[in-house]
């Protein structure tokens, strides 16, 4: 047994060391941190969004609660962007009655949810898993993946390359009699993942071969619809990178695109965003799902790892973030499965849906800008940030997942006249909001980062500031592109809207 020691020494020692540790906390407590944020100007962000499916890939047929919770500028989060499976799988001559157009594949369940999208202003897109299995080597929609299957390969069989763009045209004249205008397609749900579901093979070198020679049969010009890229299991940038390096397959692609399964936002996705860049072309993540599959729901910790991604994926020149699953006890929307009850309602906003709101309401239709920042301690190796402009806001994201509270020190490029704080530090404090004091136009505010937060400061740029001002008369030189408050490009602007200048400053206005 050992003896503890009670003498007046040794509790004065004790009282010592505690008091240095106090100390030391307060020290930690007091690091300022500060991002300096330059009118260096980045990718336009189109927006946030979701699969509009749950368990085993299952669209959500009538249940149109998740999307009406989810998406538009007047919802709680403020989605923009559905993404739905385009199924090679036949269910016969049926006819679905009430809405009054038949098809032989089953493509009717996604149908309410797009309506429903597309009725809050969203974008929507068709990812197929695979073509249909009698375009394919196997002779299945399925990957070929499995014993049962004979572990024999699909593939899209080269005599159905030419049919492949014509299957996608049928999808889309399907959607549109019904309603929904799809605003984009893909080529193909993980080209380089052999699996025992719905999948299909592709090399670099085949979907080269299929977007260079046939996907002129893809009507554009009738659907107004924008080609997506296949996106790879990892966002493999030879995918992508193969595509625009050919000029003619490069034409017709509008959108590249990938996951981001085993390869973080700022390696592979970063890579492709590179040259999609340089020709101008958008780069959506189509599927990720942070800490998904779990057996609880999941922790604050985890759901500041979701903001991280979503920030590090704005940061590798990202314009498009769609997550997996709108609605698992690990996403967006709750499931009601008892188990991982109580704070699971069905069709009920979970918390990360809030942290995504961070992003969706706040971000979507900006121009990132180029921030960079230092630490007086090194208490902080996790913090990140990332900023930007819309219209006449500057927007600075900040997320902090140790246990110290710090000063955050902002360096801004234009002077800024008032700012509202966004605040969410734990799974119940959600969505706090409160004013940022700015008693005169400055551009160095000093702003609180709690502990373990997400945090968004947005404040209202001072438009007599000579720094703005100058931007401005820039602005007014040279051809200008327009976009709405998604950020989706028009080509004739009128109301609200978003005005881009040659020299990538944007600015928001309002055109008669």
């Amino acid at each position: 047994m050992k003896r503890f020691i009670t003498t007046k020494a040794a509790t004065l020692r004790c009282l010592a060391a505690a008091l240095c540790t106090m100390a030391a906390a307060t020290a930690i407590h007091a690091a300022t941190i500060t991002v300096t944020v330059k009118d260096i100007r980045y990718q336009t962000i189109t927006g946030f969004g979701a699969a509009a499916c749950d368990g085993a890939m299952c669209p959500f047929g009538n249940d149109t609660q998740p999307v009406k919770l989810l998406y538009g500028p007047t919802s709680k989060i403020g989605l923009n962007i559905m993404r739905m499976e385009i199924s090679p799988n036949f269910k016969g001559d049926i006819s679905y009655g009430d809405i009054g157009w038949d098809t032989p594949y089953d493509w009717h369940g996604s149908l309410p949810s797009a309506k429903e999208a597309k009725k809050r202003g969203a974008l929507v897109f068709g990812t197929p898993w695979s073509p249909p299995g009698e375009y394919k080597t196997n002779g299945t929609a399925q990957g070929g993946n499995s014993d049962s299957q004979g572990k024999k390969r699909g593939e899209l069989r080269s005599d159905c390359y030419e049919k492949f763009f014509p299957w996608l045209n049928t999808f889309l004249q399907y959607m549109k009699n019904n309603g929904v205008d799809v605003d984009a397609v893909s080529i193909q749900n993980e080209p380089d993942w052999w699996v025992d579901y719905s999948g299909c093979l592709y090399t670099p070198e085949q979907q080269l071969n299929l977007v260079k020679n046939h996907a002129d049969k893809l009507d554009k010009e009738k659907y107004g619809v924008r080609l997506i890229s296949a996106e790879p299991l990892g966002f493999d940038p030879k995918y992508s990178n193969m595509l625009l390096n050919d000029p003619v397959a490069r034409k017709h692609i509008d959108i590249i695109a990938g996951h981001l399964y085993g390869h973080p936002p700022l390696g592979n996705m970063k890579s492709a965003a590179v040259l999609a860049a340089k020709y101008g072309k958008e780069v959506w993540m189509t599927e990720h799902s942070v800490s998904d599959n779990l057996n609880h729901l999941p922790t604050w910790h985890d759901q500041l790892i979701f903001a991280e991604e979503l920030n590090e994926c704005m940061l590798a020149g990202c314009t498009g973030y769609i997550y997996w699953y709108m609605r698992a006890h690990w996403a967006f929307v709750g499931t009601g499965e008892t188990k991982y009850n109580p704070g699971n309602t069905k069709n009920t906003l979970l918390p990360r849906a809030y942290v995504m709101s961070h992003f969706s309401k706040h971000v979507t239709g900006s121009t990132r800008l180029d921030a960079t920042s230092s630490v007086t301690t090194g208490t902080n190796s996790a913090f990140e940030t990332s900023a930007y402009i819309k219209g006449d806001s500057l927007i600075v994201m900040a997320i902090d997942t140790t246990k110290y509270a710090h000063d955050l020190k902002l360096v801004l490029p234009f002077k800024v006249k008032s700012g509202t704080h966004l605040l969410s530090t734990s799974n119940t404090d959600l969505c706090k909001e409160q004013a940022i004091a700015i008693e005169e136009p400055a551009d160095v505010i000093t702003v609180p980062l709690p502990a373990r937060s997400l945090n968004t400061y947005i404040f209202m740029i001072d438009k007599e500031d000579t720094a703005i001002r100058e931007q401005l008369t820039k602005d007014d030189e040279g051809p200008k592109t327009y976009y709405d408050l998604y950020g989706r490009r028009i080509s004739r602007p009128h109301g609200l809207c978003i005005e881009k200048s040659a020299n990538g400053s944007s600015r928001k206005v309002y055109i008669d």
